[in-house]
């Protein structure tokens, strides 16, 4: 079996597990959009891009870490294991005890909507420092089981999580309601302590299905021993560090925007902008589902075959058949906008013109994300700290600028403009310092011109299901007719 041929196993069973578990939570969406207001919503964006910076900070880096050591002490397998998991565990000690004694000052910075109770935002707050923190003890024991080569047990554990977190939130929005308007058994009791459209629900639902996952993953942990190098630690800790903050710049690069929307605008409709926005971006999300499947697939995949003679140009190649395929769902995306805005509330519609600029800014991240293999593999990683931060700083000053003036639409064309500098920077520092023989002109080309055919689908032809759809098999098409060798080359021959 050809290498490109295992890559793209690989990738489509740790994609299929992926597309499954955030599709099944995008159509939430539709019945967080149809259930709580503009301002109730807004909270969630807002504190769940708080929960995803703070994701990065918690796992300190250590996922690729802990792929690139095992590959590098082969021997030690188990001690890198011990430390990457160590190293997590104290992170995670050392947040509790810095925001635990301090909930109250915490909750009045995140507090943005006006009419909600203080002590329910206190309980928001005490919701998501537990199920970070178990999310966080649940970083390295997936990545052994990614290393182990078991994808199955990997998108099951994954499905798992959604299936638990999608039934408690359809119990709290739908069913209990349900019982209680019907007076069916059981109603008089659930009113005593039920509280309908409470937010709260689904930050305790978030915690349960964290906590479920952490069980599922009992045999990893188990796995744990005290064998510890202080060596090895210091070694894994210089080499995680850069990619600790690159991780964390990229985070503010995501999720900075609806922070800042929600402190930047005025308390009138902050927390509504932040709803909109965040409730159109969900609509972007299937692209960044299909960027996070390939992460899962190549990280492992890169480290495996980095002393592999021909390795560069098998990533060449696999960078070929990634930007092919993602600007297939760019354009897919968005000629099926005037069906899949159906999944939000049409009070949010208003956003859609964000839709766009946030896809290129996945595309771009996605590339990004695929051209970094060069400062990882060469033990490089204070690269992926610089290109992150330059992503970070041009995301904070573009936003502060020009958010007052354009709200939202600014966050958009912000997010679009970093992650397309930080693709830049990282190919031309990576042919400088570890050159992959790339083909730029092809990639470019199918790049420009789904570009071309997204404008005419969204803005000339005004989101018609027909035309866009025309022209994604058009492109489709041509891509396949110019591809159609070597894919028969890498799938059919044996």
């Amino acid at each position: 079996m050809s290498t490109a041929k295992k890559f793209a196993g690989q990738t489509a069973v740790y994609g299929l597990s992926t597309i499954a578990s955030r599709t099944l939570s995008f159509f939430l969406t539709s019945a967080y959009t149809r259930t709580y207001s503009k301002n109730i919503y807004g909270i969630f964006g807002n504190m769940f891009s708080y929960a995803s910076m703070l994701q990065a900070l918690l796992a300190f880096g250590m996922e690729t870490t802990f792929f690139r050591y095992i590959n590098k002490y082969e021997g030690k397998k188990q001690q890198v294991y011990n430390n990457s998991f160590a190293a997590v565990f104290v992170v995670t000690m050392i947040f509790l005890a810095s925001t635990l004694p301090f909930l109250n000052p915490i909750t009045q910075w995140l507090k943005i909507e006006k009419t909600t109770s203080f002590q329910d935002y206190r309980l928001y707050v005490v919701f998501f420092i537990s199920f970070l923190v178990i999310d966080a003890w649940c970083v390295v024991p997936f990545a052994k089981v990614r290393a182990d080569g078991r994808p199955g047990r990997y998108g099951f554990i994954k499905l798992a999580n959604v299936l638990s977190f999608i039934g408690l939130n359809l119990i709290v929005i739908y069913v209990l309601p349900f019982i209680i308007s019907h007076n069916y058994v059981g109603a008089a009791w659930i009113k005593t302590w039920f509280r309908p459209r409470w937010l709260g629900y689904i930050f305790l639902a978030n915690l349960i299905s964290s906590s479920l996952t952490l069980v599922l993953l009992l045999p990893e942990v188990l796995k744990l021993t005290f064998s510890f190098s202080t060596d090895m630690f210091k070694n894994m800790f210089v080499y995680s560090l850069p990619i600790l903050v690159a991780n964390f710049s990229f985070i503010i690069n995501e999720n900075l925007d609806k922070m800042l929307l929600g402190k930047m605008l005025p308390d009138t409709i902050s927390s509504e902008q932040v709803g909109i926005y965040t409730a159109c971006a969900k609509i972007a999300i299937f692209l960044s589902i299909f960027v996070q499947a390939f992460r899962l697939g190549a990280e492992p995949f890169f480290f495996s075959h980095a002393k592999n003679k021909n390795s560069g140009t098998t990533y060449a190649r696999i960078m070929d058949y990634f930007v092919i395929a993602i600007c297939v769902a760019f354009l897919g995306i968005v000629a099926n906008i005037s069906l899949l805005k159906y999944f939000i509330g049409s009070s949010y519609w208003v956003g859609l013109n964000v839709i766009p600029l946030l896809l290129f800014g996945y595309i771009s991240l996605g590339i990004y994300m695929n051209l970094s293999v060069w400062y990882k593999l060469s033990d490089q990683t204070r690269y992926g700290f610089y290109i992150s931060g330059v992503g970070a700083i041009l995301t904070i000053v573009l936003n502060i600028i020009f958010i007052p003036k354009y709200s939202y639409m600014a966050s958009a064309w912000v997010s679009l403009i970093s992650y397309a500098v930080m693709m830049v920077l990282s190919y031309l520092w990576g042919q400088k310092n570890y050159p992959i023989p790339y083909n730029l002109k092809k990639n470019l080309a199918y790049i420009i011109s789904s570009i071309i055919l997204v404008y005419l689908s969204f803005y000339v032809f005004n989101r018609n299901i027909f035309i866009g759809n025309g022209l994604l098999i058009l492109f489709a098409a041509t891509a396949l007719y110019f591809e159609w060798k070597n894919l028969k080359a890498i799938f059919i021959k044996r």
